[in-house]
């Protein structure tokens, strides 16, 4: 198991244990953080929008198309935005710091 750091919206860092394969989003909302996360992790809604820290974006992967149409929806995005439901957690992600985004 590993872990993540989330900063959350009132600044608060928190941090999280991680298993392999387990969505980023569904780590975050499993510790009854404040993200919405409305469509549950199907890439439809931009709930669990998230700022990744640069010097981890690598770590991420790719935004897929879909991910890019969905950002397009939001305000408030960045060049490390990213949603959460569509980073699966690695071992490579082991530390990876997020920031929930603004409402």
């Amino acid at each position: 198991m590993g872990s993540i750091e989330v900063t959350d919206r009132n600044g608060e860092i928190q941090q999280l244990d991680a298993k392999v394969g387990q969505k980023v989003m569904e780590i975050i909302r499993n510790a009854s953080l404040d993200i919405e996360a409305q469509c549950g992790g199907c890439c439809s809604c931009a709930t669990c929008h998230v700022y990744i820290d640069p010097d981890h974006w690598s770590r991420t992967g790719e935004r897929t198309p879909d991910e890019e149409d969905m950002l397009d929806l939001v305000d408030g995005v960045k060049e490390t935005s990213r949603l959460s439901c569509q980073i699966l957690y690695s071992e490579a992600m082991d530390g990876l710091k997020v920031i929930i985004a603004p409402e």
